[in-house]
């Protein structure tokens, strides 16, 4: 008797609408958050691994300029680059 009298309160009817709109029918609910949020951490997530990237790509560049031995080391090893005397073997590994 008492759960059919709150069941016809109109408050009550109001209350549990705007709910329900809230959680599945707004622009705005729950699930769309929970997409949100998820992306919003995978976004900072990959943001501190481009830093960390970006920070050690500045510490190598600053190594090629004022390092004449760490650039020929670099040349040879990523450009195949040899002095005239030599000859140059690259070795694929499957």
């Amino acid at each position: 008797m008492i759960i059919l009298k709150i069941l016809k309160n109109k408050f009550f009817l109001v209350i549990i609408g705007l709910i329900v709109w809230l959680l599945y029918f707004d622009k705005n609910d729950v699930f769309t958050q929970f997409d949100l949020i998820s992306k919003c951490n995978k976004l900072n997530f990959e943001k501190e691994y481009y830093i960390s990237e970006i920070e050690k790509n500045k510490k190598e560049i600053f190594e090629l300029q004022n390092n004449k031995k760490s650039l020929e080391t670099f040349a040879r090893e990523k450009y195949h680059m040899k002095r005239d005397n030599e000859d140059v073997f690259v070795f694929v590994q499957k």
